[in-house]
């Protein structure tokens, strides 16, 4: 362990990035807008990649799509989408980058996120209770279900698994496990 404090085992790191991202932000209730959009783009990035990659290119990506602004992301055209894909500070992936323009113009129609996401909840965090990482579950019907809704939306790279990530990592459902120090 690097410290005597006790947290989940994929935060119970010498990766101070990945330790300071378990302690102080995974599983917190979170309700800006900017945040959630970010998380949501970054977890669609993530896919077929580890979190540790994209946690390392999170700032690269504030950077890149202009601090997060949907407005501003919905906005984008072919030439902006082009000098992101030259951008090597994030995943230069088309249909992820695509995805993050598509889904901004989305959530402009169909207004904030924020209350989308927190609507599933009433706006209360779910708050588990697992005993060990093994049992947390990649995909919930919760997911299952906001994933089918966001499809039908037109969300871009919103699977299931993608948005239960997406769902721990801003605090609408708490994941930590039992004994954790930052449940």
């Amino acid at each position: 362990m690097p410290d005597e404090i006790r947290r989940c085992p994929w935060g119970d790191t010498e990766d101070t990035l990945m330790r300071d991202y378990h302690d102080t932000f995974w599983g917190k209730p979170c309700f800006d807008e900017r945040v959630l959009f970010e998380m949501l783009s970054l977890d669609g990035a993530q896919a077929g990649l580890s979190w540790s990659t994209i946690l390392r290119k999170r700032e690269n990506y504030r950077a890149a799509f202009d601090g997060w602004d949907i407005a501003k992301i919905a906005a984008y055209d072919d030439s902006k989408i082009a000098e992101l894909l030259q951008n090597s500070g994030i995943i230069r992936n088309r249909l992820k980058v695509n995805a993050v323009v598509h889904n901004a113009q989305t959530v402009i129609k169909i207004g904030p996120l924020c209350n989308f996401i927190w609507s599933y909840v009433d706006g209360k965090p779910l708050i588990n209770h697992w005993q060990t990482q093994e049992e947390i579950p990649a995909a919930t019907p919760l997911s299952d279900r906001i994933s089918k809704d966001m499809k039908k939306l037109g969300f871009k790279f919103a699977g299931s698994t993608i948005v239960y990530s997406f769902l721990q990592s801003v605090g609408v459902v708490n994941d930590h496990i039992e004994g954790c120090a930052f449940k």
